[in-house]
C-alpha cells in the first residue's frame, strides 16, 4: 500500500502501524474492527480479506476525510458505540506513558495503562468467543501490566510479535475470550 499525505488531525501509519499490518496481512473472516482507525491505513487493509469492516475513531475530524477511504467509519470511544461481533479486532493503541493526556492518538496515561485498558475494556464485548483481538504496545509502556490487565478482564493474552527499534521495542499482543 503506497504511503499518501496525510490530512487534518490524522496519526500517521509509522512503524507501530506498519509492524501491525506485517502481522494482520494474512488474516481473514467475516468480521473485522479497527479501534483508532486514524488515516484508516489498517481498516484499508483489513478490507481485503474480511466482508465487513469498520473503523472506529474518536476523532470527527480524522473521519470526515480518512487518506484511505473506507466504509462503515464510526466516531465513538474504542468500539463503545458498536453491537457487533467480530472475528477480528486490531488497534495501535495510545500507549506512550505520559503524566496526562495531551495527544489522544499516542498518550496512553500512567504507564501506558489508562487508556489502553478503557479501549480493550470496550472491546471485549465486541469479540467473537472464537475471535481474536490484537493491540500494540511498547517496552516505553508498562506491557506486561497490560497483559496482566487484559488477563484479569477474562481473556487469555500473550506476546505474538516483537519489534526492535532505536529507542523501543514494538509488541504485539494477542487476546482471545
Amino acid at each position: 500500500m503506497q504511503i499518501k499525505s496525510l490530512k487534518n488531525d490524522e496519526y500517521p501509519p509509522s512503524e507501530d502501524t506498519f509492524f501491525m499490518a506485517d502481522n494482520i496481512q494474512n488474516e481473514k473472516g467475516n468480521f473485522a474492527l479497527d479501534i483508532g482507525s486514524g488515516s484508516g491505513y489498517l481498516t484499508k487493509l483489513l478490507s481485503e480479506n474480511f466482508s465487513f469492516v469498520v473503523g472506529t475513531d474518536i476523532n470527527y475530524k480524522v473521519l470526515k476525510q480518512p487518506t484511505y477511504k473506507t466504509k462503515n467509519l464510526i466516531c465513538c470511544n474504542g468500539s463503545d458505540a458498536l453491537n457487533v461481533k467480530f472475528d477480528l479486532i486490531v488497534c495501535n493503541l495510545p500507549y506512550l506513558a505520559t503524566d496526562e493526556i495531551l495527544d489522544i492518538a499516542t498518550d496512553g496515561g500512567a504507564e501506558g495503562l489508562e487508556i489502553p485498558l478503557k479501549i480493550i475494556k470496550s472491546a471485549i464485548p465486541c469479540l467473537n468467543t472464537s475471535g481474536k483481538f490484537l493491540f500494540v504496545t511498547s517496552s516505553l509502556s508498562n506491557y506486561q501490566a497490560l497483559i496482566d490487565a487484559t488477563k484479569k478482564e477474562g481473556l487469555t493474552a500473550k506476546v505474538i510479535a516483537k519489534k526492535k527499534l532505536f529507542f523501543e521495542e514494538l509488541i504485539i499482543i494477542e487476546a482471545k475470550k
